[in-house]
């Protein structure tokens, strides 16, 4: 194993027990059990599992069922939206090459997401939303459809709504607008800057922040996390992507929550502590458990 694959090392503990608001346990190495006593470890006591298709959802929620310290969401992320509808010749996601099944394969696949959003280990309905880096003008189409109709499953449920905003910023905001949001909406992975933010903000969503807050070139991200309202921020993973630094680009995991929650507590002007009781109180809030 290279250095670059190595896992980082454990970070002093967290003394405040806090969440990780968003993370893919499916696609880290090790077993369940592994990651969520490394993570325990270091103070991180409850994990939010994020589906990303209809196999991972189901994945998600019968991981929540056996675990009381995970917490599920299930969604179809916007990239799987296109794939469904339009077909995956080259298999870039985890299934494999698939041929297109039009809407009406991606009215199914929504139907087992809405059943699946119905049970009660189940916690928000995401990740959805709008990708334009990944998706091309063709995707859109169905991206909004399938966003549209993930908003209608967590009001329908009462769950959170966990957003995956890429490049789509005020189309986000838009159809948010359009539908009405859940009363309890989560910005996964933040990426807007400070003036979104005070959008956020005056709307009430949450703004998760992950590690990429840490990388040199993140000061809008950094602004954002400046204004936001302490009362409205939580903090994840979304491992095993988006590795704090020092560690960019080595496997990310639960565990790693501290080194970017010390890094946010050092752009708020305020301890760990007073930062980590904020996110724990929030994230319980955001998605009800």
């Amino acid at each position: 194993m290279s250095a670059k694959d190595a896992p980082p090392p454990l970070p002093e503990p967290l003394l405040v027990e806090v969440a990780d608001s968003h993370t893919h346990l499916d696609m880290q190495s090790g077993t369940v059990e592994e990651a969520l006593v490394k993570a325990a470890a270091v103070g991180v006591t409850t994990v939010v599992q994020v589906g990303c298709d209809v196999k991972g959802s189901r994945w998600a929620a019968e991981t929540a069922a056996a675990h009381a310290n995970v917490h599920a969401a299930v969604a179809l992320h916007p990239n799987e939206a296109p794939r469904i509808v339009l077909g995956d010749p080259d298999g870039w996601s985890r299934q494999g090459a698939r041929e297109g099944g039009g809407d009406a394969a991606l009215d199914d696949a929504l139907a087992e997401i809405d059943r699946l959003a119905a049970l009660p280990h189940v916690r928000g309905v995401g990740e959805t939303g709008l990708d334009f880096f990944r998706t091309g003008p063709e995707g859109v189409a169905a991206q909004e459809r399938s966003f549209r109709a993930h908003i209608e499953i967590a009001k329908q449920h009462g769950k959170a709504l966990v957003i995956h905003d890429r490049e789509a910023h005020a189309d986000v905001l838009r159809v948010l607008d359009e539908e009405g949001a859940p009363d309890r909406t989560v910005f996964h992975c933040y990426s807007g800057d400070a003036e979104m933010a005070e959008i956020c903000a005056a709307k009430g969503y949450y703004m998760s922040f992950a590690g990429n807050v840490t990388f040199k070139n993140a000061q809008p991200l950094r602004d954002a996390l400046a204004v936001a309202p302490l009362e409205l921020v939580l903090v994840e993973t979304d491992a095993p992507f988006l590795t704090p630094a020092p560690f960019r680009g080595r496997p990310n995991a639960p565990y790693l929550i501290p080194v970017t929650v010390r890094a946010m507590a050092e752009v708020r002007g305020i301890g760990e502590n007073e930062l980590a009781e904020a996110i724990a109180v929030n994230t319980a809030r955001a998605f009800d458990y």
